[in-house]
């Protein structure tokens, strides 16, 4: 890991992997650290990975004000790293809810970047809005699958707005093109690697103005990659298509069988996929 400090001092983490053209990436949760991303399925044999511990994850430090997690407030940090870097543009790959602070970022400084690659993203920061029936209908492509009959009810709940931990748990599976062992290590490795009152604070008040971000990214000139997993119901393909619309410059791409890890579920069709976009 190496360090470098915030515009408030606190002491932030990333780590950098491999050789080649800069890629800055982003990691969701909200609020998780970078270790879920890996190597981002061998994309580092073709590019420079720096993959940031937002504060108060991983090996970063907690901040003195709690308030400053909220995703808004972050865009603060994603600028301190460019500059730490001594980059005057960067290319940035944002994942999940990585895509919100992205955005955000993207918004108040376009011209600092010259590519984006957004992964199965979070769609708070633009408000596209996803329905359960959404949800559901990716899931049931999965439906001839072993564990759906026990998966799918508690769906179900989660997304009438009756989701327990229990049921959350039951979901997993659908978050992976396949519910194999290394997406069964990759799932359990995850909660040790969140903060939970961060995440509450990301999305809090005053964090998002989509109408705003939505007028922003439409005057966004670079290019844009938006990469959809065929199966996942964070991000389901039909809402993605909504988010790629909001750019002028966009290649929306659906991977298929994928779940909301691609780079997981077809490492190479991931990386040939984000290699062919950043050049």
């Amino acid at each position: 890991m190496e360090f470098f400090s915030a515009y408030d001092g606190t002491k932030l983490a990333h780590r950098v992997l491999g050789d080649g053209p800069t890629v800055v990436c982003l990691p969701g949760g909200p609020m998780q650290a970078c270790a879920y991303l890996g190597d981002l399925g061998g994309l580092s044999a073709h590019q420079r990975l720096i993959m940031p511990d937002l504060r108060g994850t991983g090996q970063s430090a907690q901040p003195k004000d709690p308030g400053t997690f909220r995703c808004d407030r972050l865009v603060d940090d994603v600028e301190a790293l460019r500059e730490h870097l001594g980059l005057d543009r960067m290319t940035l790959l944002a994942h999940s809810a990585g895509a919100n602070l992205a955005a955000l970022y993207v918004s108040r400084h376009p011209e600092r970047v010259d590519r984006l690659a957004l992964i199965t993203p979070s769609v708070l920061a633009v408000g596209v809005t996803i329905s359960g029936e959404d949800r559901r209908e990716t899931a049931r492509l999965r439906r001839h699958e072993p564990w759906f009959p026990a998966a799918y009810p508690a769906l179900e709940a989660v997304t009438a707005g009756r989701g327990t931990p229990d049921s959350w748990q039951a979901i997993a599976p659908f978050f992976y093109g396949s519910w194999d062992q290394a997406a069964r290590a990759h799932r359990a490795a995850e909660d040790g690697q969140r903060n939970p009152e961060a995440a509450r604070i990301f999305a809090a008040d005053g964090a998002f103005d989509p109408d705003a971000t939505r007028t922003a990214l439409a005057r966004f000139g670079s290019p844009v990659l938006l990469l959809a997993g065929e199966v996942d119901v964070a991000a389901p393909p039909r809402a993605m298509a909504e988010f790629a619309a909001l750019f002028p410059g966009v290649r929306p791409v659906v991977q298929p069988g994928a779940g909301h890890f691609p780079w997981l579920d077809d490492a190479d069709r991931f990386v040939a996929t984000t290699r062919a976009f950043l050049g």
